[in-house]
């Protein structure tokens, strides 16, 4: 009997050590970094661990689900969305969020990344249409450097808030045109620069005209204006020479020397050169110079 007695009390040590660990490990919650552990009971949410380290829940009774708290990347399926002009396009995009509640995650997604994910999907795309068919094709393609992301975000809102989401960021990795068209929409548009160009071009060749034609007119009248001012000076300095003479030979002093002078002045002028022979008359002061020194 002591034989089997020690037997029996072995067994139910051992039963008793199994079903004590079975029980330690129901109970006891691990929480990760960068992780929530949501504590259920009946399906109903009792507590929230947010923070990294050891907890105790009671076993069979409730339960565990683990959420991430680290920002999660979503890629979007490309699809096809229709400008204000009725011209199609090609958006492939990715989205950051996390998960800003997770009490409220768990209640409207029922702690589901996928149904997370196609609410996020829905939300998206619907920004994405109604953003670009408010747009033109040009500007679509011009507003690819960030204005369409804030205003795909700016469309959004707080729509995801309701699911405990946080929206970080709309990103395209791929907005254009479809492949089919897009050769014969970018030749159009080179075809539109091209006659923008040319507009220009000619609206520039037409100012310079009309710069240069007032120039030239300008340049003209300065002329012009020079032209009188300069004859005016001529003729006031040859009114002053005129008087000089007229004052001079009105003096019988000075009279006879300065038509020496002039006398002079001629002579010279007709010498210039070589080669050449002066003659003069007898009543010529040169002459009558020479006639009085032979006297």
């Amino acid at each position: 009997m002591g034989k089997k007695t020690k037997g029996i009390a072995g067994i139910l040590f051992l039963i008793i050590f199994v079903a004590a660990i079975i029980v330690l490990s129901t109970s006891l919650v691990i929480t990760r970094e960068n992780e929530y552990s949501i504590i259920k009971r009946f399906d109903k949410i009792e507590r929230i661990i947010d923070s990294a380290g050891l907890s105790f829940k009671t076993p069979f009774v409730e339960t565990v689900d683990k959420l991430p708290e680290a920002i999660q990347f979503y890629d979007m399926p490309p699809s096809d969305v229709i400008t204000v002009d009725k011209k199609t396009m090609v958006a492939d995009s990715y989205v950051l969020w996390r998960i800003s509640n997770p009490t409220r995650f768990a209640q409207t997604l029922n702690s589901s990344l996928t149904l997370a994910e196609s609410r996020i999907n829905t939300t998206v795309y619907n920004a994405m249409k109604n953003v670009i068919s408010s747009n033109t094709q040009n500007e679509v393609i011009s507003g690819r450097d960030g204005k369409l992301n804030a205003a795909f975000m700016e469309d959004i809102g707080d729509t995801m808030e309701q699911y405990g989401i946080d929206l970080i960021t709309v990103e395209n990795k791929h907005l254009d045109l479809p492949s089919d068209n897009k050769n014969a929409v970018f030749e159009r548009m080179i075809s539109e620069r091209a006659q923008m160009a040319a507009t220009y071009t000619a609206e520039g060749e037409s100012e310079a005209q009309m710069i240069r034609n007032t120039t030239d007119k300008e340049i003209e009248i300065s002329i012009s204006n020079a032209q009188t001012d300069a004859a005016k000076t001529i003729a006031e300095g040859e009114a002053e020479y005129m008087r000089i003479l007229s004052n001079a030979y009105s003096d019988a002093s000075r009279s006879e020397f300065y038509t020496f002078i002039r006398a002079l002045d001629a002579a010279r002028a007709s010498l210039s050169g070589s080669n050449n022979t002066l003659i003069l008359s007898e009543d010529s002061p040169i002459a009558q110079i020479f006639y009085n020194l032979n006297q």
